[in-house]
Order: structure tokens, then C-alpha cells, then sequence
């Protein structure tokens, strides 16, 4: 998981190292084994089930998170009938990567993870904000503090897992300046 204090990690397009980490990042099924695989362990095999994925296709998307530091194999653990599995585990990287141009694959994810939740455990806001430039930076700094802090306290032994998805973007139909 990611120590406090670790900085943010900086792609460059031409980096190859760069490059494969931005491919990485660029599949909401991907990003959703991350999530999956951020306080559990899971084989891929597991992973298939959950995500209703051919088990082929998803040691591709597991080998590609892997290879790029996303995910980390843990020791191999004896499965039903002694099959050998690879259990994985999120490393924490992604939450030090931006995504350079991936909000739109963040929105796809967020509503692939929201299929199938009632309606009373979904708790969204969206809500018009008219703020200058110091205050836009303001809100932005408050509230990557804050879910920073969170994400530094680590999980909680007796926790339940949520998912949090926030996004701010300028209004394209504002209303009139009257309003």
C-alpha cells in the first residue's frame, strides 16, 4: 500500500516505462481488479468470476498489471483438488499515477462498479459551484487532503469496503448570469 508521504509518480509520453503504465491504466476492467484486489488477495481465477471474464483474458489484464507494478504476486497457495494458485494484490502505485486524459475511463469504471447497487446505497451529490481561481484550488487542495487522509489511516480491521468517486468539471450549460 502507499507509505505516507510518497509522491506522486510522473508519466511521460516517449517514456516507455511511462507509456505502459498510462496502457495499464486505460481499462476500466483493469482499474476495477485493482479495486478488487485492493484489501484481499485474489487469483485470477477469482478475478474471472467476479468480473465475469474469460479466465485467459483476464491473466492477460493480471500479467499487464503486474508488469507494471500495479499488482504484486504474493506466495503461491494450494487451491481445491492442490491446483497451484498466484494470489495478487494491489500495490497502492495506482494512487500516486495520474491519468492524463483517463477521467473518462474513471467515469466507465465507476459505472460498471455501480451496476447492480440499490438505489437506497448509492449516495451521490452533484451540486453547482461559481468559484474564482484561488477558490477552485482551494476546494481542490481540501479535498485531496482529505481523502488522502483517509487513504493514508490504512483499512479498518472491521470495515466495510466502499468505493468513492468524486469528479469536477466546468459547467458546459451554466445558467444565466441572472441566476
Amino acid at each position: 500500500m502507499t507509505e505516507p508521504g510518497e509522491e506522486r509518480i510522473e508519466l511521460k509520453r516517449g517514456d516507455p516505462e511511462g507509456e505502459a503504465r498510462l496502457r495499464a491504466l486505460s481499462s476500466p476492467l483493469r482499474l476495477r481488479v485493482l479495486r478488487l484486489c485492493a484489501f484481499e488477495s485474489r487469483t485470477n481465477k477469482e478475478l474471472a468470476e467476479l468480473l465475469g471474464v474469460n479466465p485467459g483474458s483476464m491473466l492477460h489484464h493480471v500479467r499487464t498489471l503486474v508488469q507494471t507494478g500495479y499488482l504484486a504476486a504474493e506466495p503461491e497457495r494450494a487451491g481445491a483438488q492442490g491446483a497451484r494458485e498466484i494470489p495478487y494484490r494491489a500495490t497502492g502505485l495506482s494512487w500516486r499515477t495520474p491519468m492524463p486524459g483517463g477521467s473518462r475511463i474513471l467515469v466507465e469504471t465507476f459505472l460498471q462498479q455501480i451496476e447492480g447497487v440499490d438505489d437506497e446505497e448509492l449516495d451521490t451529490t452533484w451540486l453547482g459551484l461559481k468559484l474564482n481561481a484561488e477558490h477552485k484550488a482551494e476546494l481542490e487542495d481540501r479535498l485531496y487532503a482529505i481523502v488522502t487522509e483517509f487513504k493514508e489511516r490504512g483499512p479498518d480491521a472491521d470495515g466495510a469496503t466502499y468505493s468513492l468517486f468524486t469528479a469536477l468539471h466546468p459547467d458546459l450549460n451554466p445558467p444565466s448570469a441572472s441566476s
